[in-house]
Protein backbone atom coordinates (compact mmCIF):
# COMPACT_ATOMS: atom_id res chain seq x y z
CA UNK A 1 0.00 0.00 0.00
CA UNK A 2 1.21 3.49 -0.85
CA UNK A 3 0.12 6.67 0.89
CA UNK A 4 1.04 10.20 -0.13
CA UNK A 5 2.30 12.49 2.65
CA UNK A 6 1.76 16.23 2.31
CA UNK A 7 2.14 19.22 4.60
CA UNK A 8 1.74 22.97 4.07
CA UNK A 9 4.90 23.37 6.20
CA UNK A 10 7.05 22.30 3.22
CA UNK A 11 6.99 23.59 -0.35
CA UNK A 12 4.31 22.23 -2.65
CA UNK A 13 5.48 19.87 -5.37
CA UNK A 14 6.60 21.65 -8.56
CA UNK A 15 5.41 18.83 -10.81
CA UNK A 16 3.71 15.43 -10.91
CA UNK A 17 5.13 14.07 -7.65
CA UNK A 18 4.35 14.34 -3.95
CA UNK A 19 6.40 15.47 -0.96
CA UNK A 20 6.71 11.87 0.24
CA UNK A 21 5.28 8.37 -0.12
CA UNK A 22 4.77 6.00 2.80
CA UNK A 23 5.12 2.36 1.65
CA UNK A 24 5.85 -0.89 3.50
CA UNK A 25 7.24 0.76 6.62
CA UNK A 26 9.41 3.25 4.72
CA UNK A 27 9.04 6.92 3.89
CA UNK A 28 10.50 8.04 0.57
CA UNK A 29 10.95 11.82 0.54
CA UNK A 30 11.19 13.73 -2.71
CA UNK A 31 14.10 16.10 -3.13
CA UNK A 32 13.75 19.42 -1.36
CA UNK A 33 15.32 22.68 -2.47
CA UNK A 34 15.67 25.90 -0.46
CA UNK A 35 12.12 27.17 -0.94
CA UNK A 36 10.38 28.90 1.95
CA UNK A 37 6.91 27.29 2.06
CA UNK A 38 5.36 30.50 3.44
CA UNK A 39 6.43 32.63 0.46
CA UNK A 40 7.24 30.03 -2.24
CA UNK A 41 10.48 31.97 -2.77
CA UNK A 42 14.09 30.87 -2.45
CA UNK A 43 15.64 31.28 0.96
CA UNK A 44 18.37 33.87 0.77
CA UNK A 45 21.89 33.58 1.94
CA UNK A 46 24.85 31.31 1.42
CA UNK A 47 24.93 27.53 1.05
CA UNK A 48 24.70 27.11 4.84
CA UNK A 49 21.44 29.09 4.99
CA UNK A 50 20.07 27.23 1.99
CA UNK A 51 21.04 23.86 3.47
CA UNK A 52 19.25 24.79 6.68
CA UNK A 53 16.08 25.68 4.73
CA UNK A 54 16.24 22.39 2.81
CA UNK A 55 16.63 20.38 6.01
CA UNK A 56 13.84 22.33 7.73
CA UNK A 57 11.60 21.40 4.77
CA UNK A 58 12.62 17.74 5.12
CA UNK A 59 11.89 17.93 8.85
CA UNK A 60 8.38 19.23 8.13
CA UNK A 61 7.65 16.30 5.82
CA UNK A 62 9.08 13.84 8.35
CA UNK A 63 6.87 15.31 11.09
CA UNK A 64 3.81 15.06 8.83
CA UNK A 65 4.51 11.31 8.62
CA UNK A 66 5.03 11.01 12.39
CA UNK A 67 8.81 10.70 12.14
CA UNK A 68 11.97 12.69 12.78
CA UNK A 69 15.54 12.92 11.56
CA UNK A 70 16.47 9.95 13.75
CA UNK A 71 14.42 7.72 11.42
CA UNK A 72 16.30 8.73 8.25
CA UNK A 73 18.48 5.90 6.89
CA UNK A 74 19.64 7.32 3.52
CA UNK A 75 20.04 10.72 1.91
CA UNK A 76 21.31 11.99 -1.39
CA UNK A 77 22.76 15.50 -1.50
CA UNK A 78 22.99 17.27 -4.85
CA UNK A 79 25.20 20.37 -4.92
CA UNK A 80 25.52 22.82 -7.79
CA UNK A 81 29.12 23.39 -6.68
CA UNK A 82 30.98 20.65 -4.82
CA UNK A 83 33.39 23.25 -3.42
CA UNK A 84 30.54 24.16 -1.01
CA UNK A 85 30.63 20.66 0.51
CA UNK A 86 32.29 21.67 3.81
CA UNK A 87 29.76 24.44 4.53
CA UNK A 88 26.84 22.15 3.64
CA UNK A 89 28.28 19.32 5.73
CA UNK A 90 28.61 21.52 8.82
CA UNK A 91 24.90 22.36 8.75
CA UNK A 92 23.94 18.79 7.79
CA UNK A 93 25.72 17.55 10.93
CA UNK A 94 23.45 19.72 13.10
CA UNK A 95 20.41 17.73 11.95
CA UNK A 96 21.76 14.17 11.88
CA UNK A 97 23.30 12.48 14.93
CA UNK A 98 25.17 9.19 15.28
CA UNK A 99 24.54 6.94 13.66
CA UNK A 100 24.13 9.33 10.74
CA UNK A 101 22.28 7.99 7.70
CA UNK A 102 24.06 6.57 4.70
CA UNK A 103 24.65 9.35 2.20
CA UNK A 104 25.75 10.06 -1.34
CA UNK A 105 26.85 13.58 -2.28
CA UNK A 106 27.41 14.68 -5.84
CA UNK A 107 27.69 17.74 -8.01
CA UNK A 108 24.80 18.26 -10.40
CA UNK A 109 25.09 20.28 -13.60
CA UNK A 110 21.78 21.98 -12.84
CA UNK A 111 19.07 21.68 -10.18
CA UNK A 112 15.38 22.68 -10.28
CA UNK A 113 14.86 26.45 -10.31
CA UNK A 114 18.67 26.78 -10.42
CA UNK A 115 18.91 25.80 -6.76
CA UNK A 116 22.37 25.41 -5.21
CA UNK A 117 21.35 22.33 -3.18
CA UNK A 118 18.75 19.57 -3.22
CA UNK A 119 18.42 16.71 -0.72
CA UNK A 120 16.19 13.64 -0.82
CA UNK A 121 15.81 11.04 1.91
CA UNK A 122 14.52 7.62 2.90
CA UNK A 123 13.28 6.97 6.45
CA UNK A 124 12.20 3.84 8.31
CA UNK A 125 8.80 4.26 9.95
CA UNK A 126 7.91 0.92 11.47
CA UNK A 127 10.41 -1.01 13.57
Amino acid sequence: MREAIATPDAPKALGPYCQAIRANGFLFLSGQIAIDPATNEFAGGDIAAQTRRVLDNIGAVLRAAGAGFDRVVKTTVFLADLSEFAAMNAVYGEYFRDPAPARATLQAARLPRDARIEIDAVAVLGE
